[in-house]
């Protein structure tokens, strides 16, 4: 579905991509992993159109999109969860959603009721002001905004970031649930130990570059993986 062929990314005088490769197939979770600084982020968001590669290319369900703009990128099928969830503060859930179906001309209702099925909580608050809501619930909305696009593939950049342990569990609870109602993930996660128990394949970046490649448990079973990122 998504292929990533020899990106290389520059900021400034530095390289943060280094010329990676990977691949996402249709309905799967792939996870990218590794400490702050390996290019993970740089990675979602040159697919997502927000930074330009230097070179290498980006192909979606066999197009070119390398150097697309985001709007186009997101009429193709690709949306993301940015780190931070960037949800409008002063936008009610309802508004905030809408807003993700924004590229849309379709009837969105049936996909509204299917994000308040996945999150009843937004459901029950939809007229409440997203910046008064809780972290995690900001999450869910994030992530609910997202697929109001009806995506395809669904970025995730660090969806559990400060986020209480028993909220982790619900939001890769949910991240698994949406990959078998049909929408591939490609996720990064600090949380190395979670990412790698829901993902079905992961990469680790260090300093720009691919260093291992494998099944998620295979990874999570690994000495080095273990010492590194599992603590």
């Amino acid at each position: 579905m998504l292929k990533i062929d020899d990106l290389k990314v520059n900021y400034g005088g530095i390289q943060a991509v280094k010329g990676i490769s990977l691949e996402v197939s249709e309905n799967e979770i792939v996870t990218l992993i590794g400490a702050n600084g390996a290019g993970k982020s740089t990675i979602l968001r040159t697919v997502s159109g927000l930074v330009k590669p230097s070179e290498g290319s980006v192909t979606f369900n066999g197009d070119e999109i390398t150097g697309s703009s985001p709007y186009e990128i997101v009429s193709k099928g690709i949306t993301l969860v940015p780190e931070g969830r960037k949800v409008f503060p002063d936008l009610t859930v309802l508004e905030n959603l809408k807003i993700g179906a924004y590229l849309r001309k379709d009837n969105i209702k049936p996909d509204l009721e299917w994000v308040y099925d996945l999150f009843p909580k937004l459901k029950e608050r939809s007229w409440q002001p997203a910046g008064t809501m809780s972290g995690g619930e900001q999450q869910m909305l994030a992530v609910g905004r997202a697929l109001m696009s009806r995506p395809k593939l669904m970025m995730m950049d660090e969806p559990s970031l400060g986020l209480a342990p028993l909220i982790v569990k619900d939001i890769f609870d949910i991240i698994k649930e949406i990959m078998r109602q049909g929408v591939t993930i490609l996720l990064i996660e600090q949380n190395a130990n979670m990412a790698l128990q829901t993902a079905n394949r992961a990469y680790v970046l260090e300093t720009g570059l691919i260093t291992m490649e494998g099944k998620g448990t295979e990874l999570l079973n690994d000495e080095g993986i273990r010492k590194a990122y599992l603590g």
